[in-house]
Order: structure tokens, then C-alpha cells, then sequence
């Protein structure tokens, strides 16, 4: 007996929810796809970088392109906010990469209010799961659709997809693969709730080493060199490029630079007599540093205020580096 579809793709009024450029891409497939996206609600403009330009977000930059009216909300709490939303009569919600919304926002829409989130549920709930996934070593995540409910990331399953991760992904590398991968997803997801297919589940509780992916702030970022050359390797590619990952460059009078520490490679995971932080360099071509059992190699490294180089070119501008070390 087939399918009986609960509404026609014509009639559903879908509103989006989103701000950065990983949100586009699948708001551009919904839009593309024929659907009738009657609102998207992104984060307020702001300002950024070093002349404070008011800027708005990617998802507002797509919307008003594509002629979508666009709502700002400073409070999604706002009385005024949520009767403007009412007002679009949307009977979807998509969410990717935005804020909480509160109780009386997500569950207005007759179809409720779907969430996709970038890991593979209940594995990394919370705001950096594509970050703590490499930090963690992980050869596998993936993307989860869920429905929304009163605590973050611990709705209903609806449909996830796994993807594998490589050996020399960092933040950047998977969080393209799996934006790019994000509008198709969505998309099914949607069909699968017009057309009456969806079987939602309940998150397992009972999972044994569940991971969290909470917010990173800046103190989180700091390398420590007494750390495995493996755990090491994976905390910068899990940082690079966005937070990025620091250390203290000390010299031998005690004078520190910031230094941000985007590629590395494992030199060697054998114990050292040298002590941790220690340089090891022809002041050329190479900068190795000794760690807890072994050598992590620095490949690409920024100094506060200074370019982004490669080794080569930093080495070339930097003298003495030997009288340094990291901490």
C-alpha cells in the first residue's frame, strides 16, 4: 500500500533559521529544490574586523538576493518578534547553526521545528562538534536531523548520515565537506516529513563515552607540549583554522610572543632526553619541537600581528630561534 503524503510541496510555508556560510548551502538547495521559504531569521548585523564595518551574515547576504524577507531579532523572546513570526504562518522550521530558540518559537509550526546538527547524535551535542571531533582523534562523524525540543541537541532523531574522516582533514576540510553535504540531507528530511515517512527516536541514553563538544573559548586553545605528538597533532587540526591554536614563544630572557599554530606533522613518537618545549631547528627549513614521547614538526604558524607563513618563509624573517622555546 503506498504512502498517503500529508501535503503537497506547494503548500508548506517553511522558515529558516540561520547565520553563517555553513547555513547557506542548504538553504540555497530548499530554495532551489521549489519550496516556498517564506522567512529566514538570522543573527542582527554587526560589526567586524579592523575598521568595524557593519556586516551581515551570510544567510542575510543569500536571503536578500534571492528576495526572502529577512527577520533580526534581538530577543527571540520578544512578544513582538514572535508575532511577526506567526504572521509568516509557517508550518516548517529549519534550523542550521543558529541559537537556542525558546519553547513558544520552535513549536509554532504544525510540522515542528527540525535542527541540523554536525555530528552524529547524541555523540557531540553542543556549539563545536566538527572542532572536538578531529581534536578527539575521530575517524567518523556526520550529519543528524532532529526535532527540537527544551534542551540543546537532545531532540527526536530523524535521519543521520556518516562520513568519514581523513587523516589530514582539519576544521576547514570537514567543515566544507559536510556544509556541502548538508543541503541534500535537509531536503530529504523534508520529503520524508511531507510525505508521511519519518519514524523519529528517541536519543540512546545509555550510550557508554558520550562526547560533549561545548563552546571553545580562547583558553581552551593553548597547546599542551606535554601532551602525546598524536593528541597534539589532532588538537591543531582540530583548531586550524578557526579558533586556531596558540602556544607562548619564550625567549631566553623571558620575553613571550603569541604564536597561532595552524599545520603540524609527527616527527617522531619516541622519548626525547631533551625537556618539552625545546626547539629543534636548522633555522632553514624545519621547526621541530619536543613533547611528552616525542617531536611534533610546526608547518604553518602565525605570529600575533604578523602573516600567516609557511616554515620556510618564518624561519627566513625570524633570527636566533634556537635561544627559543615554546611553553
Amino acid at each position: 500500500m503506498s504512502q498517503i503524503a500529508i501535503m503537497k510541496k506547494e503548500d508548506l510555508r517553511i522558515v529558516f533559521m540561520g547565520t553563517p556560510e555553513f547555513a547557506v548551502p542548504t538553504l540555497d538547495a530548499i530554495v532551489k529544490s521549489g519550496f516556498n521559504v517564506v522567512g529566514v531569521i538570522t543573527a542582527p548585523d554587526r560589526k567586524a574586523g579592523r575598521g568595524r564595518k557593519i556586516t551581515m551574515s551570510a544567510v542575510k547576504e543569500y536571503a536578500l538576493k534571492n528576495d526572502i524577507r529577512v527577520l533580526q531579532p534581538l530577543n527571540l523572546k520578544n512578544d513582538e518578534f514572535y508575532n511577526e513570526l506567526a504572521g509568516l504562518n509557517p508550518n516548517l522550521q529549519v534550523v542550521v547553526a543558529f541559537r537556542m530558540l525558546p519553547k513558544k518559537i520552535w513549536s509554532l509550526p504544525e510540522f515542528g521545528t527540525f535542527n541540523l546538527h554536525a555530528s552524529l547524535l547524541p555523540q557531540y551535542r553542543g556549539a563545536a562538534p566538527i572542532n572536538f571531533a578531529l581534536i578527539n582523534g575521530e575517524t567518523k562523524t556526520g550529519l543528524t536531523t532532529f526535532f527540537l525540543d527544551e534542551e540543546i541537541d537532545t531532540g527526536r532523531i530523524i535521519d543521520q548520515i556518516s562520513v568519514d574522516i581523513d587523516y589530514n582533514d582539519n576544521v576547514g576540510t570537514l567543515h566544507d565537506k559536510l556544509m556541502n553535504m548538508g543541503g541534500e540531507f535537509v531536503l530529504r528530511t523534508i520529503f520524508s516529513i511531507i510525505d508521511g515517512r519519518i519514524q523519529p527516536r528517541d536519543q540512546n541514553k545509555s550510550i557508554d563515552n558520550l562526547r560533549s563538544a561545548p563552546k571553545l573559548f580562547k583558553e581552551d586553545c593553548k597547546i599542551n607540549w606535554n601532551s602525546s605528538p598524536d593528541s597534539i597533532y589532532n588538537f591543531v587540526r582540530g583548531l586550524s583554522p578557526y579558533p586556531s591554536a596558540f602556544s607562548n614563544l619564550v625567549s631566553a630572557n623571558g620575553d613571550e610572543t603569541t604564536v597561532k599554530i595552524y599545520s603540524t606533522v609527527i616527527i617522531s613518537d619516541k622519548e626525547q632526553d631533551l625537556s618539552i618545549g625545546t626547539i629543534i631547528t636548522d633555522e632553514k627549513t624545519y621547526l621541530n619541537v619536543v613533547v611528552y614521547s616525542g617531536i611534533i614538526g610546526i608547518e604553518e604558524l602565525q605570529i600575533s600581528g604578523k602573516k600567516r607563513l609557511n616554515i620556510v618563509d618564518f624561519l627566513r624573517g625570524f633570527n636566533n630561534i634556537v635561544d627559543y622555546q615554546f611553553k
